[in-house]
């Protein structure tokens, strides 16, 4: 179930484009090693190093469910409610919610991650389907090993 990804080029210009949103998103390090993990609410992992953040790909679309709650299915009352928490002191740090969501899918579109829950290591090596976060870092990190002897 371990694959290595390959490495694929993207244009500078749309790599500057996220590179906003790409320093509020950093994968974090543990043992030397940048450890990323990316499933949905459906599929909980566990076991989780301290300070690894789990990124759920399902999450923006449930912002915008909690967004939505309580629109009126009249389209000119939900509008105008819609205007009204757009213009709330709460609005930016939602727009910020959005943002930081989305940098999240879009490093997982990057890696190219094809299922949940996934576990990349470096950038390069991918446990598909382990919920155990540990096991899947500790399975990676004997695959590294057995490639350098």
């Amino acid at each position: 179930m371990l694959r290595q990804t390959i490495n694929f080029c993207v244009s500078r210009r749309w790599i500057a484009s996220l590179a906003v949103s790409a320093l509020a998103w950093a994968p974090m390090s543990v043992l030397g090693q940048s450890i990323e993990v990316f499933t949905t609410a459906g599929e909980p992992v566990s076991n989780v190093p301290e300070g690894v953040a789990v990124i759920e790909l399902d999450a923006p679309a449930r912002l915008d469910a909690e967004i939505s709650q309580g629109l009126s299915t009249d389209l000119d009352a939900a509008r105008i409610s819609m205007r009204e928490r757009m213009e709330s002191p709460e609005w930016p740090s939602i727009m910020q919610r959005y943002g930081d969501l989305h940098t999240g899918v879009t490093r997982a579109w990057l890696l190219r991650v094809e299922k949940v829950p996934a576990v990349v290591v470096d950038g390069q090596y991918v446990i598909y389907g382990q919920h155990n976060v540990e096991a899947a870092v500790q399975e990676i990190a004997a695959f590294i090993a057995g490639e350098a002897e």
